[in-house]
């Protein structure tokens, strides 16, 4: 589209093209998830428990990055959106709802507190120490977890200082008061859902009751039949015996009845003497009350952070960093390193239900008068798109993390940013449509004696997918990418051989797993920022190509060149099915056109025109493994015809090549 445009902004256009793009708000999303240190399962104990409402923090990131929700907003929301107006009714206000979706961002560290921790008070203490370190990296740029336990003599933040700033979340988090995950939720429910689900809840019962009233009919109608079946003279005394308590019948009674077993016909037993009919009860019983709760509002709640009321606690400094060992608590305060930029914190708004602590703080950090809050989002985003940020090291600011290369850039990039209104798309086109950005990623042997790291940016720096974008790049390139947006992620299951793939881990009468990818359908092929997160089971599509490091949030990526990369792209499932998958739409596209159909698979997934040479070497790359194939004996063709075997070798050695790869 861009190449076939004729006008001068050509290149303008495009862009604008692409920040409008749903996949703007999905890939910029992701990449803050990885700083927020978003997960959908508790992790800190083995059972790792999911997190079945932790999706609609995610889905918040997206529809703000959509929507370019301006970046103070965006922060503010995310630390204190449950202050920014308490009196609102979630259930009556989606403004509402949203804002506390957006405290997800606080609620992402790790929680053992659910059960499973050998150390239930360490396990609390755990979960506000690793909010802290997502928090302090995540939107400062600053690793302040050392001070946890005492001082350190170059340190600028001391032990007081951290116990300070732990302070300013205590109230939400209060250790006195602890509230686990599941206690952290918040129904979304209306007026008009409760009421409906009472009507619902009413119905099932009124079912319950005339299934108890007609089996107990049944019952009688049993007990009837065997009584007739006893001598006339001890019909009376049998009845008698069954209708007194058992704990109160005589040993004549007792007798009897242990004399003629089938007079204690019960509900239980009832279905002995009469299968059928107790059947056809339950199978009504059943229909009718599926039939009600299919009228039941389906349930829907909110992962979010808020505090208890009436209640501002502060955080204890704690001798060593032990739990156990708390000495007094400490005011609430920002870090002192700031100096006279250090704003106070509100110890307790009066216009507030709520301490207002949260919310003081996170003003404070785009009041315009922050040092690092700014540098160090224009930092994350440059990074992005320049394969390295001008401080390398994206979550240390600090005395041990890297220099920045261009210090007037980083200053002026972040002023812009406040300046414009805190818009990030602002930020992202002035990027792209830079002459820095639009350079060549080849070498120069000039440039590699002078900056062989090119800091100092004499070309453009090449970038390998990240895992997430390999997956969906290859669902693109295939047609398969189902374009379904929000909602509960896709499940992790694993496999009969161990691996991690798609699916809900259901299983049959018989053991057999019914729950895999096939089940799924179509939301199969969702993009990966769908897919459930779960800590302790990275999907293995996406496992050997670095995703994030959740410990707990991954500031910057690890990126690696390792065996099992290659060998995924060759052996893995998913890179087999998905080379079928296009060659079957060439051969489908250009059923008659091999030079076609070469030229369209160079096109998807490469994203760039085949060159003559590359083409008559695809060609004969096309007649060596149809050779092959028609020569095989083997029966792992699948019913496929040599020539389409070939195909599926090309498209998947496409795959594998760097010119996918890399960008």
């Amino acid at each position: 589209r861009y190449l076939a445009d004729p006008r001068p902004d050509a290149l303008e256009r495009n862009v604008d093209r692409l920040l409008a793009s749903p996949a703007f708000g999905e890939r910029w999303a992701r990449r803050w998830l990885d700083v927020a240190g978003y997960a959908d399962s508790d992790g800190y104990v083995s059972t790792d428990p999911v997190r079945p409402w932790a999706y609609r923090y995610r889905d918040w990131v997206i529809d703000a990055f959509d929507a370019d929700l301006p970046f103070d907003e965006f922060l503010v929301t995310q630390l204190a959106g449950d202050e920014l107006d308490p009196s609102a009714d979630a259930t009556q206000s989606a403004t509402r709802a949203a804002q506390l979706a957006a405290t997800g961002f606080l609620r992402n560290a790790p929680d053992g507190t659910a059960g499973g921790s050998d150390d239930p008070l360490q396990a609390k203490h755990d979960v506000v120490a690793e909010t802290i370190k997502t928090v302090s990296t995540g939107l400062l740029g600053l690793t302040v977890g050392c001070a946890r336990c005492h001082d350190h003599r170059y340190d600028p933040i001391s032990q007081r200082d951290y116990f300070a700033f732990a302070s300013i979340f205590e109230p939400a988090f209060d250790l006195e008061q602890w509230r686990a995950p599941g206690g952290r939720l918040v129904n979304l429910w209306t007026t008009e859902d409760h009421a409906r689900a009472a009507a619902v809840d009413q119905r099932v019962a009124e079912i319950e009751g005339e299934y108890n009233r007609d089996l107990d009919a049944l019952v009688e109608e049993i007990f009837e039949k065997k009584l007739a079946e006893l001598p006339e003279e001890l019909r009376a005394s049998a009845r008698a015996a069954r209708e007194t308590p058992a704990a109160e019948r005589d040993e004549t009674q007792q007798a009897l009845l242990r004399e003629y077993p089938n007079l204690n016909v019960d509900r239980g037993s009832a279905t002995l003497y009469e299968p059928a009919r107790v059947k056809e009860l339950n199978d009504r019983k059943t229909t009718q009350q599926a039939e009600a709760r299919a009228d039941r509002p389906p349930e829907s709640f909110v992962a979010c952070l808020t505090e208890v009321p009436g209640r501002a606690p502060n955080a204890a400094l704690l001798f060593r960093g032990e739990a156990k060992q708390p000495r007094d608590p400490v005011d609430p305060a920002d870090l002192s390193l700031w100096g006279d930029r250090r704003e106070p914190i509100a110890l307790d708004d009066p216009q507030l239900p709520t301490s207002g602590r949260r919310l003081s703080w996170a003003r404070s950090l785009v009041s315009g008068r922050h040092p690092l809050v700014g540098r160090v989002w224009v930092n994350r985003v440059w990074a992005h798109y320049f394969g390295e940020g001008i401080v390398r090291s994206l979550g240390d600011f600090g005395t041990l993390g890297q220099a920045p290369t261009h210090p007037e850039l980083l200053d002026q990039l972040a002023l812009d940013l406040a300046e414009r209104d805190w818009l990030g798309k602002l930020l992202h086109r002035r990027l792209v449509l830079s002459a820095a950005y639009r350079q060549s990623v080849l070498r120069r042997t000039e440039l590699e004696e002078i900056d062989p790291e090119n800091r100092l940016l004499g070309r453009m720096t090449l970038k390998r997918l990240e895992s997430e974008m390999l997956r969906d790049a290859m669902l693109a390139s295939t047609g398969e990418l189902f374009g379904r947006r929000f909602g509960p992620s896709i499940s992790v299951t694993q496999n009969e051989i161990g691996q991690i793939i798609l699916g809900s881990g259901a299983r049959d009468g018989n053991g057999i797993v019914v729950g895999n990818e096939e089940a799924l359908g179509a939301e199969r092929f969702r993009r990966s920022i769908y897919v459930q997160v779960r800590r302790s089971m990275p999907l293995a599509v996406l496992e050997p190509f670095d995703p994030p490091t959740l410990d707990p949030n991954c500031p910057r990526r690890d990126i690696s060149t390792q065996p099992g990369q290659s060998l995924l792209l060759m052996n893995g499932r998913f890179a087999v099915e998905r080379s079928r998958a296009l060659s079957d739409s060439l051969y489908q596209a250009f059923p008659a056109d091999r030079r076609e159909r070469v030229m369209r698979a160079w096109q998807v997934v490469v994203g760039a025109p085949i060159s003559p040479e590359e083409l008559e070497h695809a060609v004969e790359f096309l007649d060596a493994q149809e050779a092959v194939f028609g020569a095989s004996t083997s029966d792992d063709s699948l019913g496929r015809s040599a020539d389409r075997m070939a195909l599926d070798s090309l498209c998947q050695s496409l795959f594998a090549s760097n010119h996918f790869l890399y960008y």
